[in-house]
């Protein structure tokens, strides 16, 4: 059975307890909750930490379990989606030591994701990418397969404004790539979190990855999309995608949700789906935002058994 959740990055400024206090409340079952290291944020919805990993006592581990027991909520999966193939390579092994910690850390609550992403030197095709990509994630897997833990690698592009261009900051975009990542990296441990969002601005097929990739989904995004016609007729394909697209909360967008259920059910998929709300609309307060929690929750529960 699938679990509806939402992602903790919304609301930043509440404590975890809060948080899951939040969804319990509202009705969801999980919570993806996010681990960045504790810092200024350099970009909407990173920098949240909900549970800080370098500072993880058997005290904060005891804190935690108990938590999800009084709420009734668990944790679907740590989340950190930082780039670990930086340009600047010192952000980038500052990123790929803290996304190790987040794996190790999570066994020892009990969790068995770790969501995030593969990252891009966003200046290079993904050719010139590649040797680099498997250099910095091969060892990043292996202490997955080590300590039990399944990588999902979102398929967001992060390619939306002008210092993301021409690449972007994430190369697992496309079903073709990830084939190569499966192939190469050759790791069960490795596999997505799957946004169907993120398929819709690049004009593919958000139904058909369910079928293809099903084995491979370990964790699923539940985030829609507008894309404004009119405005793309204006600039284009080649402009920056922010200039003609926008992330909605599921149902005000372009996602025919029903038919996203009814493949994802069809093919067996028994996980979490975890709402991830950047729709601007709602960003305005944590009650807004909460109230976009609430309202994303009621319109998926009529696809999703609660």
């Amino acid at each position: 059975m699938m679990q509806l959740g939402f992602v903790s990055a919304i609301l930043p400024e509440l404590e975890l307890a809060q948080v899951l206090q939040t969804a319990s409340d509202i009705g969801y079952r999980c919570v993806e909750v996010m681990c960045w290291p504790p810092s200024k944020a350099e970009r909407r919805y990173a920098g949240v930490t909900h549970i800080n990993v370098e500072d993880l006592s058997e005290g904060a581990i005891s804190q935690i379990a108990q938590l999800q027991k009084e709420t009734g909520i668990f944790i679907s999966g740590l989340g950190y989606y930082p780039n670990c193939l930086s340009p600047d390579e010192q952000e980038a092994e500052r990123c790929t030591e803290h996304l190790k910690k987040v794996i190790a850390a999570a066994p020892k609550l009990g969790i068995h994701r770790v969501n995030t992403f593969i990252g891009r030197d966003f200046t290079k095709s993904v050719d010139d990418n590649w040797p680099r990509l498997l250099k910095t994630w091969k060892p990043i897997v292996d202490i997955a397969e080590k300590v039990g833990v399944r990588i999902g690698i979102e398929n967001c592009p992060m390619l939306f404004t002008q210092d993301e261009w021409p690449g972007g900051k994430n190369i697992a975009t496309s079903p073709a790539i990830w084939r190569r990542l499966f192939s190469d990296l050759d790791s069960p441990n490795l596999g997505l979190n799957y946004d169907p969002s993120h398929m819709v601005w690049q004009c593919m097929d958000y139904l058909k990855p369910l079928r293809d990739f099903i084995d491979r989904i370990f964790h699923v995004h539940a985030k829609d999309v507008r894309v404004d016609r009119h405005r793309l007729d204006e600039v284009g394909i080649f402009a920056h995608p922010k200039l003609y697209h926008s992330p909605k909360l599921p149902g005000l967008g372009e996602i025919n949700w029903g038919q996203f259920f009814s493949v994802l059910s069809d093919e067996g998929y028994q996980g979490p789906v975890c709402v991830e709300v950047e729709d601007r609309a709602y960003e305005a307060t944590v009650e807004s935002r909460t109230e976009a929690l609430a309202q994303s929750f009621r319109y998926l529960s009529q696809f999703a058994p609660r």
